[in-house]
Parts: structure tokens; sequence; C-alpha cells
């Protein structure tokens, strides 16, 4: 296995959840990282800020530089890359992880969610790249990974939730066209996704919280295997949309069931998550 030791991380949506797993993953090796999230005071509803994601991330092994940043401004994504980089000397990996979700359909999606969502996953996404790029270029092995999903044209992926699927498809599209664009110049720049649900707090306070944590892995899963991706040479690996169990078995892994949330579960009864199913 590769290793992230002294690697600088920026990472968006870092206090909690799939983003503050990646964290503490690369901390574990020894890495920097940027936590840029909004969440500076307590959620009434979801655990971390970050204040308290530094704090995991320097107890697991890493240095952290918590970051009060919303993706949807530009002056505060570009001071917060720069703060990144004065503080750490640069800057080797930006993870795309923020993302707004409604799983409504077009009638039932108001235009103020609608707006959030594209502002959030695929704006933000783009306007994060365009602002890390320049300091990617002077890494060794530099990477962006983007949470997002497959691409896949089949209506039925839009059918129920269009604004929502528009709006992760927009991070996927940057990856499409960035790892094309930025290949020559060696940055790597791919996507990952889950073959299950999982775990998050976000998915505990969703409608039916508890039967889905049951039927969901934890985010172990997916810091595993943005691990992986992220200790590849970026100019071999790159435009890749990824699947964390189906990486994780390339590389020889064969025990899933401690990915289980609820280790009695059942693989047949395991969430598939909703762009793979």
């Amino acid at each position: 296995m590769g290793t992230l030791a002294g690697k600088t991380l920026f990472i968006t949506g870092a206090s909690r959840g799939i983003g503050l797993a990646i964290a503490k993953r690369a901390a574990q090796d020894g890495a920097n990282v940027a936590i840029a999230a909004k969440t500076a005071e307590p959620h009434p509803k979801l655990e971390g800020t970050i204040y308290t994601a530094a704090e995991e991330i320097e107890k697991a092994g890493g240095k952290a530089l918590p970051l009060i940043v919303d993706v949807r401004y530009e002056d505060q994504v570009e001071a917060a890359i720069e703060k990144t980089v004065s503080t750490f000397g640069g800057l080797d990996i930006l993870i795309n992880n923020a993302s707004a979700i409604g799983l409504t359909s077009t009638l039932e999606t108001p235009m103020k969610r609608y707006d959030l969502m594209n502002q959030i996953n695929a704006r933000g996404t783009y306007l994060c790249s365009q602002k890390a790029i320049p300091h990617l270029k002077k890494a060794d092995n530099p990477h962006i990974l983007t949470l997002s999903p497959p691409l896949n044209m089949d209506p039925k992926w839009f059918k129920h939730y269009v604004a929502y699927t528009m709006a992760k498809y927009g991070m996927s599209m940057c990856v499409l066209g960035m790892s094309e664009e930025f290949k020559d110049e060696g940055i790597a720049v791919n996507a990952l996704w889950p073959q299950t649900g999982v775990a998050t707090a976000a998915l505990q306070n969703t409608e039916g919280g508890d039967e889905l944590m049951r039927i969901s892995r934890t985010t172990d899963i997916m810091s595993d295997a943005a691990h992986v991706i992220l200790t590849k040479d970026s100019k071999s690996f790159t435009g890749q949309f990824v699947i964390d169990e189906q990486i994780l078995r390339e590389q020889g892994e064969t025990d899933f069931q401690k990915y289980k949330a609820c280790p009695d579960t059942p693989d047949s009864e395991l969430l598939v998550d909703l762009f793979l199913n």
C-alpha cells in the first residue's frame, strides 16, 4: 500500500461523514488536512464541526487546518486554498465531497432547493477544482477526487429525482472533462461512489433512517477506497468512475463483513445505491 505521509489534502464537507472518514484515513499516514466546511457551530441534528473534526484528525496522527468555507462563494474558496498552501507549503489532493441532496420529483422540488444543489454540487466542484489546479500542477502526484456517480444517460436515473441527478451528474461531468483536460499535466481526476448506502448522520436523519442505517455500510469502506485511489500514480490512473467495493476487491480485499453498519445484516439485504440499483 502507498502512503499519504506528508501530503496535503483540501477536503470540502469534511466536518462529518464520508469527508471526515477520508480525512482521518489520510491522517493515519501523517497527512495534512484542510477541513473546508460550513459547520463552525454545533448543528442541532448533525454531529461535528470543523473544530471537532480537526481534533479527530490530529488524534489520528495528522495535522489539521479547520476552515470555514461555503463552496458557493468564490472568495471563500480562493482564500481557503491560499491559506492551506501557505500553512502547509503546497497542495497535493483536492476532495470534492461537499454535496446537497433533495430526493424529490420535478413538481415537488422548490427552486430554492434546485439552486442549492446545483450551486454546491456542480458549481462548487467546478470552483474548487479551478482554484486548486494551479497549485496541484506543482505537486509530485496530484489528485482530484470527486464523490459522484458514474455517468449513465438511461432515463431511469433521471425520472424520479431529476434535479438531484442533474446536480450530481454535473460533478461527474467535471471529472469527465477535467481528467482529459489536465491529463498531459499529470493531474489525476477521478470519481468515487459507493456500491451500497453509507451510514452517515445525514442518512440517519432521513425518513426511515434507522432501517436505512441497518442495511448500509460504514464510511470506512469509502475512506479505504479513497486511499487506494489517492496513492495511485496520477499519470496513469485518471478519468475513472470508481465504485468502492470494486476497487477494494481489485486490491485483494475479501472481508466486507467489517464494513457493515449492522454486522447481522445479510449481504442480500444491503441497500444498493440509488445510482447503481
